[in-house]
């Protein structure tokens, strides 16, 4: 077996910074929650919240991290079955958030797969193809409806889990990650930023030249390749693909994005998905917002193929665009997103723009 990574982000910025330097910038390029993490930042504020932002980042994966004994969601994960465990506010808010994610989404997303991630090697890094009889075994745990959050609204807070479950919130931590960083940026005063969170991108602003950050989306056929450019400003992006992480086996490919109904890598048709949605969340510091909701749904729509994503996009329950792409080669892009899409020329791919109205 052996194990491909396309590259260290699943989205790339396209912003030259040559000749538009301004005063006041700062900039940070570190290591956390398994992935290498770049921001930038203009303005009075832009060092200390550069600085804040690294150690914010490290902070929640201190309290998120599924493989650190000490974390909050590891103290979660061993605890008796059916026997609350204390924890804070923040984590049981996440929480709460990925529930109902997972809820809205028919379980597309859920938390409660982090057993079957961990008997595909994922985790660890040990790769292997379970065993039906054991995939089967730990199905009978995955179910979000298991998960029980109590006590958000006072001090103390408490999360249960049925026999057999453990939580995993790599799919929204680093979506939650990007929240927590706007809300330092704006409490910091930085008009222009940009912060890349292995794959999550926020953009704040604008560039200092006045333009629109230029995110491209990967192509999954073509390291360093592209399918298209967004020009964005004040906005979450999040890619998931089955090209980010994968590893083979008998000349089959297995990728690490889960479908939690059969407990295989995701055979939806789809090999990115790309979530953007409005950069300015609430204004209450540490709790989830679209940057939280851009990660999980990116899994989501992933997991829920071309059909099931554009009806769920449809229904205008969340305020979010997306760009698909598919196995057979087609690059689909929201009406929402078509102004700001622009296609790459000579990619092999057919572009289509998905309607409100499906025609």
């Amino acid at each position: 077996m052996k194990r491909f990574l396309a590259a260290v982000f699943c989205m790339a910025l396209f912003c030259s910074l040559t000749g538009c330097k301004s005063t006041g910038e700062s900039s940070a390029e570190f290591y956390a929650m398994d992935t290498t993490m770049n921001v930038t930042a203009y303005g009075t504020g832009a060092k200390s919240a550069v600085s804040e932002t690294q150690a914010e980042v490290d902070r929640l994966e201190a309290l998120l991290s599924r493989t650190r004994s000490d974390s909050e969601v590891s103290a979660i994960n061993s605890g008796a079955a059916d026997a609350p465990v204390a924890v804070s506010i923040e984590t049981a808010g996440l929480l709460n958030a990925a529930w109902s994610y997972s809820h809205t989404t028919n379980g597309a997303f859920d938390i409660t797969i982090a057993p079957v991630v961990s008997a595909w090697g994922f985790t660890t890094d040990h790769y292997q193809v379970p065993t039906q009889p054991a995939l089967d075994a730990l199905l009978n745990a995955v179910d979000y409806t298991g998960v029980l959050v109590e006590g958000i609204s006072s001090s103390s807070a408490r999360v249960t889990l049925r026999k057999g479950q453990a939580v995993d919130l790599g799919g929204i931590a680093k979506g939650y990650a990007s929240d927590c960083v706007e809300a330092i940026l704006s409490e910091n005063g930085v008009e222009r930023a940009m912060a890349s969170l292995g794959g999550n991108i926020y953009v704040r602003g604008t560039k200092p030249d006045g333009s629109a950050w230029r995110v491209g989306v990967q192509d999954p056929d073509r390291s360093g390749g592209f399918v298209g450019v967004l020009s964005l400003s004040d906005a979450f992006a999040v890619t998931s693909g089955g090209y980010q992480r994968y590893f083979e086996q008998d000349g089959k490919r297995y990728h690490h994005i889960i479908d939690p109904a059969t407990g295989y890598p995701a055979e939806s048709g789809l090999t990115s998905v790309t979530i953007v949605a409005d950069g300015n969340k609430t204004e209450t510091p540490n709790t989830p917002g679209n940057g939280t909701m851009c990660d999980a749904f990116s899994t989501a729509m992933f997991v829920m193929g071309e059909e099931k994503a554009a009806e769920f996009w449809r229904s205008g329950a969340y305020n979010f665009q997306m760009v698909l792409v598919t196995e057979d080669g087609r690059v689909l892009v929201t009406d929402g997103l078509a102004d700001k899409f622009e296609q790459e020329d000579g990619s092999g791919y057919a572009y289509e723009t998905i309607s409100r109205t499906p025609s």
